[in-house]
């Protein structure tokens, strides 16, 4: 029987996946189940998966599903999640690595505090053509063990919490109790579900030690800062999954965090906005100012916001983004992102 599933969601990733699965079978915690998903993939990597199942002498705890073509990363991670075995399930990208001691950590916390999930820190490696950059993205070491104290936390300030679900082991009951599912975009899939994770955590636990290499690439949408074309719909993909967390707000409304959850959601929508205009010469085809006022749109009535908790002013800010004339919101964005440096 597994403590712990590693599931690797994986597409045409050979030049990649080798070194992330020598991070993960070099773990010095025993009990894993190394579940890779092949999403499809047309390229090398699940044989060299096969010639590891082969040939490592952890080789027999790997496990490959295939699926006959892509379906890209949400389903993938739902796939992963009705199969999983272990008891808690920690997913990581078939691109990046993990420290030696990383499942034997989060583990022992998981199990000291009797926890529903343990986020492990970060480091960010930034490869843009021959520049490398290392950031890293630390937690504080501690444990919120009472009801709604670490939802509190979580939605704090913008960047809580990560809106990724690499880097976390979940309790399995987690997912299957109340039935949660990844959405099936293949485009932020992870942020419409880890903004909605904290509602049904009882108690958690965030720990300092880098366990977790994130490796960032141009190319990629997460950096389309980088490039030099983008699609409007590549974008729009973003929008779509971000939309989910909007519409999700009926059952968050009674939290006591509800207030910071719908500051933390409009601020990602202003972000995304400041992106687009500043990328507004390389995205095709072009954004109308109708479509960004729109963007901005809070699934909250005036009344709604006005009679929140916390965060009054800065909320009903960004209500009226959504409701000023379309000219007039691209205009006021465009002069805050530009004093901010986000444009």
């Amino acid at each position: 029987m597994y403590d712990v599933t590693i599931g690797i969601p994986v597409y045409n990733a050979e030049v990649y996946i080798h070194r992330a699965l020598d991070s993960v079978l070099a773990q010095t915690y025993d009990k894993i189940e190394y579940l890779v998903l092949d999403d499809g993939s047309t390229d090398r990597s699940m044989d060299i998966v096969r010639e590891l199942q082969r040939t490592h002498s952890r080789g027999k705890d790997i496990r490959i599903i295939s699926l006959p073509d892509n379906v890209g990363i949400g389903q993938a991670r739902n796939r992963i999640v009705s199969e999983a075995q272990g008891r808690y399930l920690f997913f990581m990208d078939a691109d990046d690595t993990i420290t030696p001691n990383a499942i034997e950590l989060l583990y022992e916390n998981a199990c000291r505090y009797q926890a529903d999930l343990v986020y492990g820190s970060h480091e960010r490696v930034e490869s843009f053509g021959d520049q490398v950059k290392h950031v890293l993205c630390q937690y504080p070491t501690k444990q919120f063990l009472n009801e709604n104290e670490f939802g509190i936390w979580a939605y704090r300030q913008y960047d809580g919490i990560q809106a990724t679900t690499w880097n976390i082991l979940i309790d399995i009951n987690i997912y299957r109790k109340f039935g949660l599912e990844y959405p099936t975009t293949n485009y932020w899939e992870d942020f419409s579900f880890m903004m909605d994770l904290p509602l049904y955590v009882r108690r958690a636990v965030t720990l300092s030690d880098i366990t977790y290499h994130y490796n960032c690439r141009s190319g990629s949408l997460s950096n389309f800062s980088m490039r030099s074309h983008i699609e409007k719909s590549e974008i729009q993909a973003v929008l779509d999954a971000m939309a989910i967390v909007k519409q999700n707000t009926d059952h968050v409304k009674l939290k006591p965090y509800f207030h910071q959850r719908m500051y933390k959601v409009m601020m990602t929508h202003f972000y995304m906005v400041c992106a687009i205009l500043r990328n507004e010469k390389i995205i095709h085809p072009s954004y109308t100012k109708h479509e960004i006022r729109d963007i901005m749109r809070s699934p909250l009535s005036f009344s709604e916001t006005l009679k929140l908790k916390g965060l009054r002013l800065k909320n009903l800010f960004l209500y009226f983004l959504g409701e000023l004339p379309p000219f007039a919101t691209v205009s006021v964005i465009r002069m805050l992102g530009k004093y901010k440096g986000f444009i």
